[in-house]
């Protein structure tokens, strides 16, 4: 490894405050860092200091001897008059130092980078300054991909990629040469790219190793030692751990946390959601029916969004609406709303139904108003499953407290004219959520909020979303659309709607049809004699023995670093110590974690 940038004691203000303060870190060549933090905490800020895009009003920003950098920025500067050629193969849009790419068709790289971001039938001549702005961006980002480059810094590359594209996205990054820093607000991609983690806020910059599910972890950790984080922060970090630890299996998988410390920390967190109880009370409020479709169609010319679409929806269901930009989505949301008449069918909706539609083309907000009067203009009291809370109390739990309260709309960012929105839709009491891409702009400290709302929310919520992280996380049930005017329901849930994208469109139907769940027990039997059984019980439990005094030998060297905290040449023995028996305690639950998916639970 190879030392390639420095921030030595960096600062960074600006008229509204201050943003960096004193900060030093490193990358070195195999790096890749994801960024979080706050909106308007200083992440961008920091990734121009990184590319020496600006200088710093203090300290030292140095490059190694010809790095070879690029990035892509939230707002694009593409040349006027600009063709996909031009940003594409030539450099009018890179830095100096990369040379024109002269291969199209013929270059295999260029078109499975393309057809990766969705842009596969794209032609050299078409001119950019006419495409929307999320063709615009995945133009941008695969000028960036096709160059072998050092280091590759993306400031929120996954907006405008459906969850096909983010997972394509994810899989190339980790095959790629080189550095990479980048700033994003999905989950599921942080943790899929990342092997450290930095939180950029109150004008530092803390370090974490590994992706989202580490960084959640140590954050919780950091909250209970200190003591002196705010109860409600902490019990919404244990409510994600419990989320985190209770998911997939891959979300733990290869863990870089202490085991016994994360389950220390979960021990009395009840599941994320009471489902029978939602379901009940959901029912009260709703009756029976919420929404039927019955052969509902609605065309946009010669294209069938919705072809016979025969659904029904009931009171309490979590519904995670997937599939690709175009595929129809929106169009189903807006049937569901009323907004949007179908060419035939029939849309009936419950009696007690009263919906609010997150869209992402937001309504104008009141900009005349202050923040908190924009939220007592819908509400002043406001009833959220079993918890009553006043207008500021419900803003402050989406960012908005003291001073910030006192804000003219006007002067919001995009994020917090974005929460401000959901904010007031769920004052106004719905007992029916849709939502369409409602990630958008949102950083994660307020996407974990409004997941812990939603966990007590006794309504009927809708989502249509890329955000694979927020729909495993809120939704019960997963159904597709994939752009044949169909919505299939996928016991699977998105790693099968992502297989099913693999399968040609007339065996999909097929592929996406509900499967019985396989017996774990019964397809582990035939694999194992009684003989084979016996002796991998028993080798499981060796290695539980090993792990627990690899756990111990561990709490032991650490006790040791601290009372040598002051002899060098003691500690670097030990620390080489305590190397060795986490590389082997590692590899003995990576063992452990193997053989136990072969052996039946008894």
């Amino acid at each position: 490894m190879a030392n390639i940038v420095n921030l030595d004691r960096v600062s960074k203000g600006y008229a509204a405050g201050q943003l960096l303060d004193e900060v030093s870190l490193g990358l070195e060549d195999n790096d890749r860092v994801g960024v979080v933090g706050l909106n308007g905490a200083g992440k961008s800020t920091l990734l121009k200091l990184l590319t020496k895009a600006i200088e710093p009003d203090s300290g030292r920003a140095t490059h190694r001897r010809d790095l070879r950098v690029v990035a892509l920025p939230q707002t694009l500067d593409l040349p006027p008059g600009a063709t996909v050629r031009d940003v594409v193969l030539g450099t009018a849009w890179l830095p100096e130092g990369f040379a024109a790419e002269h291969e199209w068709a013929g270059d295999a790289g260029v078109r499975t980078v393309l057809a990766g971001l969705g842009l596969p039938n794209l032609g050299l001549d078409a001119p950019v300054e006419s495409m929307s702005g999320g063709e615009r961006r995945r133009v941008a980002l695969a000028a960036l991909l096709i160059r072998e480059s050092d280091l590759l810094i993306l400031d929120e590359p996954t907006n405008h990629l459906d969850i096909a594209g983010i997972n394509w996205l994810a899989e190339h990054l980790l095959r790629r040469r080189g550095a990479l820093v980048v700033v994003t607000h999905d989950r599921w991609f942080l943790d899929a790219v990342a092997t450290t983690t930095w939180e950029v806020g109150e004008g530092t910059v803390r370090a974490y190793e590994g992706g989202y599910a580490a960084w959640t972890l140590a954050r919780a950790e950091r909250a209970r030692v200190e003591a002196a984080v705010e109860a409600k922060r902490q019990n919404l970090l244990r409510k994600e751990i419990a989320w985190l630890r209770r998911g997939p299996p891959a979300r733990t998988s290869k863990p870089q946390f202490r085991i016994d410390a994360a389950n220390a920390l979960i021990a009395d967190v009840p599941p994320v959601r009471d489902r029978v109880s939602l379901q009940r009370l959901a029912t009260t409020r709703l009756g029976k029916q919420v929404y039927e479709l019955d052969d509902v169609s609605v065309n946009l010319g010669s294209k069938s969004l919705l072809d016979d679409v025969t659904w029904n929806i009931g009171p309490g269901e979590r519904i995670g609406l997937v599939g690709a930009n175009g595929a129809g989505k929106s169009t189903l949301l807006r049937v569901l709303t009323g907004a949007l008449a179908p060419d035939s069918g029939q849309v009936r909706k419950g009696q007690t139904v009263r919906p609010a539609f997150l869209s992402q083309e937001l309504r104008e907000l009141p900009l005349h108003l202050r923040v908190l009067e924009a939220v007592e203009e819908v509400a002043r009291r406001v009833m959220l499953g079993d918890r009553e809370l006043s207008a500021a109390q419900l803003a402050e739990v989406f960012g908005f407290s003291g001073a910030r309260l006192w804000t003219p709309v006007a002067d919001l960012s995009g994020g917090e004219k974005r929460r401000l929105q959901l904010l007031r839709l769920l004052a106004a009491e719905p007992n029916v959520l849709l939502m369409d891409e409602p990630t958008n702009d949102l950083d994660i400290d307020t996407l974990t909020a409004l997941e812990d709302l939603l966990d007590t929310w006794p309504g009927t919520v809708i989502v249509a979303s890329h955000d694979r992280y927020l729909v495993e996380r809120v939704c019960d049930t997963v159904v597709a659309m994939y752009g044949d005017g169909k919505v299939r329901d996928l016991p699977g849930g998105i790693d099968e709607y992502l297989a099913t994208l693999e399968t040609p469109g007339a065996e999909r139907a097929a592929k996406a049809a509900p499967q019985p769940r396989p017996d774990k027990t019964a397809e582990a039997g035939p694999t194992m004699s009684a003989g084979e059984l016996r002796a991998a019980k028993k080798e499981l439990a060796r290695l539980e023995r090993l792990m627990n005094k690899l756990e111990q030998r561990e709490a032991d060297l650490h006790e040791q670093l601290a009372t040598h905290a002051t002899d060098y040449e003691k500690v670097a023995a030990l620390d080489a110590d305590l190397r060795a028996a986490q590389a082997e305690r590692s590899a003995t639950e990576e063992a452990w974690l193997e053989l136990a998916e072969r052996v039946p639970e008894a």
